[in-house]
């Protein structure tokens, strides 16, 4: 759920206390008014498609061109004509005649369903070792099967549903302007509900309201009710008994216990049977505790993104198919950082830090597998599908291109440019509006990481405030970065190639001499692949490495940055007509990257490319650099505290000290970008899977310690040389 911002409808609403601001943007700049819209001329791009390699059935049967012309609806706006009834009194009461209409799909055989699972059956007839059901007679057992139901859930009631409903209708007019879905993605999920099989929807929660908002939305559009996890702690037995009409669900005490535990088996398979079609409300109670600040607060627009659903069947049939050679991190990059090893392995990267939860602990370890890359897969769509918001936009360019201050006659213009290029990337943005207006209420919402200073001429200087400031502009920006991830690493991947030939304050024109071959490119790409977090890189694991290089490639050579260079004697890069067909086939499957690919790579060992010389391209180029500079800059700064930090610890004990360092560090270099724990998390993990840190279970928890290798100052020093090398200052 992303906050829109409708600056037309905003500026009408402005409160006295903006008088003062306002009275610095009126003075205008004697230029024409300029709309910045989501669309590329006609066309506005259509986000959230699964994955076309694991599931092209889904794929396919479940999108139509014609969706995507569909556009969006309010589904909080409920008028006469959403009832079938007619008059002045049908108006004033529509939404409790909309909440009457609202069909409730009756579930009354569910026990009896839960009951004839296998695993429950299993369970009971003690075929299971240490099974809850082993020695009791069958009608114990089933008795023991409906306790555990009538704690997990309760019959619907179809009038507190319609009553809650109506409440929640109206409370939403009162807190929002609009709630915004697409109707393209919505007939999407109605076809595969289609199917008649269960529908289990992963939420992204980008707001504490997501918990209500969610259920109401797939509610209203006819898809049931959807059934909610709740924590059982966090309710009275009064609140648990309500709830559980509405269709809460609460686990068993006995199905959080350890796996080894005996009297958690028959609950954890009655769960099992009972969670398929779930969806996950968390943190609701939280919600309604802080619906006080919204009184004060304006109302603002919503969008709820839905993506393409596909079939989890057919996912685990084509995935497996897609499995390799894996190696660790430790095992691809820590010869290469040592410097004992310059080729980089022909194999793809195991990073997992996905938690390990019971229930996932109790799969085969081929599942295990199976979910974690489905986690992948699903986190990629959850944020490809999720519109990019004006605060994102305006804290990328504050961030990384104007941290000194820019004149607002400027950034209106350069907001309006990052605008054009994150939709020509296939990314939607949430905003529409008059330029200026959508830059100043931008701006507003900023304005306490920002401070707008009035000059001469009616021009406004814009500074980013240092201090938490900038470390808050930086979890914006990075909303924005995986449109220009591809670019951005392949420009990190540049500057490590010449970061050995030319002085990085060396001129444009110096650096542009340099020849790149293709090779080359592609060894500092995978390089840098290895390095940066999986969660960050967004990797669809059916995704080969090379084919990854190969895009970011691609990706320089359209944005201009990279332009093809002829070398004597070797034949022209767009000279077809002279190759000659060789004995093997000329195409192959997508992801199939075996030894014979290795003939491919070496063909592309004349290919040569240097930087453009065109005006635009120092500025660009620099700006995609510092898209990972924050990222970077604390894995360089982690390696830097090595010798600093006090280990053994635990990994929350080093996660505090590393971050108290990189906040010292801000304070006294001014990379307050970097002073973030999230960034700390990341780099700690990043050393435990390269080998730098190493983990042992110990009573307090696992414990963290400097590996043998890494207990040397000098190869610290080349750890931290390593990341330096792709860092642009």
């Amino acid at each position: 759920m992303d906050t829109m911002l409708e600056a037309r409808l905003q500026t009408q609403q402005r409160n006295t206390q903006n008088t003062r601001e306002t009275s610095l943007w009126s003075s205008g700049f004697g230029m024409k008014l300029e709309t910045v819209t989501p669309f590329l001329g006609k066309y506005r791009p259509f986000v959230g498609r699964c994955c076309q390699t694991c599931t092209p059935k889904s794929w396919e049967s479940l999108f139509h061109r014609s969706i995507m012309d569909l556009g969006f609806c309010n589904v909080i706006l409920v008028k006469e004509e959403n009832t079938r009834f007619r008059g002045w009194l049908v108006r004033r009461l529509c939404y409790f005649l909309w909440s009457l209409e609202q069909h409730i799909p009756p579930c009354r055989d569910a026990p009896q369903k839960i009951i004839e699972n296998t695993g429950v059956q299993n369970v009971i007839s003690g075929r299971v070792p240490a099974g809850a059901g082993e020695g009791q007679v069958p009608g114990l057992a089933k008795k023991e099967v409906q306790r555990i139901l009538g704690h997990l859930q309760a019959p619907l009631c179809p009038f507190l549903l319609r009553l809650f409903s109506w409440a929640l209708l109206r409370f939403l007019n009162c807190v929002f302007l609009n709630v915004q879905l697409h109707k393209g993605q919505m007939k999407m999920v109605h076809k595969a509900a289609q199917a008649g099989l269960p529908l289990v929807f992963l939420s992204t929660h980008k707001s504490l309201l997501d918990g209500i908002l969610l259920p109401f939305v797939l509610f209203s559009q006819g898809l049931g009710v959807l059934r909610v996890a709740w924590d059982p702690r966090t309710c009275s037995p009064a609140l648990r008994a309500l709830l559980k009409k509405l269709g809460g669900l609460f686990l068993p005490p006995e199905a959080n216990l350890t796996l080894d535990s005996s009297e958690g088996v028959l609950a954890r398979a009655v769960v099992h049977a009972a969670l398929a079609p779930l969806g996950l409300w968390t943190g609701a109670l939280a919600v309604l505790r802080s619906l006080r600040s919204w009184g004060h607060s304006p109302r603002v627009c919503v969008r709820v993104h839905l993506a393409q659903p596909f079939s989890l069947q057919e996912y685990t049939i084509n995935a497996r198919s897609c499995w390799g050679s894996r190696q660790t991190l430790e095992q691809l990059l820590q010869p290469i950082v040592l410097g004992q090893c310059t080729v980089v392995p022909d194999t793809e990267k195991e990073q997992d830090w996905t938690p390990a939860t019971g229930l996932l602990l109790a799969l085969k370890e081929e599942d295990q597998l199976l979910v974690r890359r489905l986690s992948r897969h699903v986190l990629n769509a959850s944020v490809t599908s999720s519109a990019v918001m004006s605060t994102a936009i305006m804290a990328t360019l504050l961030l990384f291109k104007h941290q000194k201050g820019v004149f607002l006659s400027q950034l209106l213009g350069e907001f309006s440019w990052l605008t054009e290029e994150t939709l020509l990337r296939g990314f939607d943005v949430g905003f529409s509006g008059q330029l200026r207006c959508l830059v100043q209420h931008t701006l507003s919402l900023l304005q306490a990481h920002v401070a707008l200073l009035h000059v001469q001429q009616g021009d406004l200087l814009v500074v980013p405030r240092l201090g938490p400031g900038l470390t808050h502009l930086a979890r914006l920006s990075a909303e924005l970065l995986p449109a220009f991830l591809s670019e951005a690493v392949g420009a990190c991947a540049v500057r490590g190639l010449l970061a050995g030939r030319v002085p990085p304050e060396g001129p444009w024109e110096l650096q542009g001499i340099e020849l790149l071959s293709q090779n080359e490119l592609y060894r500092q790409i995978l390089l840098l692949l290895h390095l940066l977090p999986q969660d960050l890189l967004l990797l669809q694991p059916c995704q080969s490495s090379y084919c990854y290089c190969q895009e970011v490639l691609d990706r320089l050579i359209q944005c201009g940055l990279l332009v093809a260079e002829e070398t004597p004697g070797s034949r022209p890069a767009c000279d077809t007509g002279r190759q000659r067909l060789s004995a093997k086939l000329l195409w192959k499957p997508s992801g199939d990257f075996t030894d014979s690919d290795s003939d491919d790579f070496e063909e592309a060992e004349g290919r040569y490319f240097r930087l453009s010389q065109q005006s635009r391209c120092p500025d660009f180029f620099l700006f995609l650099c510092r898209l990972l500079s924050p990222l970077l800059k604390a894995f360089a700064q982690a390696a830097t505290f090595l010798h600093q930090g006090q280990l053994p610890d635990t990994e929350l004990g080093y996660t505090e000290q590393l971050l108290q360092f990189l906040q010292a560090n801000a304070q006294e270099e001014g990379f307050f970008e970097c002073a973030d724990p999230n960034l700390a998390i990341s780099a700690i993990w990043t050393f435990r899977d390269l080998g730098v840190l190493q983990q042992t279970p110990s009573p307090a928890g696992p414990m963290l310690y400097l590996s043998p290798t890494f207990t040397s100052r000098e190869n610290q020093e080349k750890l931290e040389q390593f990341i330096r090398q792709f860092i642009c200052s």
